[in-house]
């Protein structure tokens, strides 16, 4: 459930732009607040079904942004990459290794 998690917050950072104000409320108070789908339906009042429908199509519709833009993917291979020079440098060259930093940040 946790990597399922991190996956959602991740996807919604990347696209929650190209949410509705109503759908980023349902997962905002779902993934980022960890409000229950009950305490999202008595906050709202809707009912609990209404809830789970609604956050079950916008996982969907992130996935979907994902599949065809691929911002995640790229995100991670950056990192790993990074990751991958930071271990390579090791200290050898302090200047590429505060780039490398810059590099990071800007993320």
């Amino acid at each position: 459930m946790l990597g399922k998690t991190t996956r959602m917050n991740y996807l919604f950072d990347f696209y929650q732009t190209l949410l509705t104000p109503k759908q980023r409320n349902y997962m905002e108070l779902y993934y980022l607040e960890d409000y229950s789908l009950g305490e999202i339906s008595e906050l709202l009042n809707v009912s609990r079904q209404a809830v789970y429908d609604n956050i079950k199509r916008t996982e969907a519709m992130l996935e979907d942004y994902e599949n065809k833009l691929c911002l995640y993917d790229k995100f991670q291979q950056r990192v790993s990459l990074i990751e991958q020079l930071e271990d390579l440098l090791q200290e050898e060259d302090r200047s590429v290794t505060d780039k490398i930093k810059q590099l990071k940040e800007l993320d």
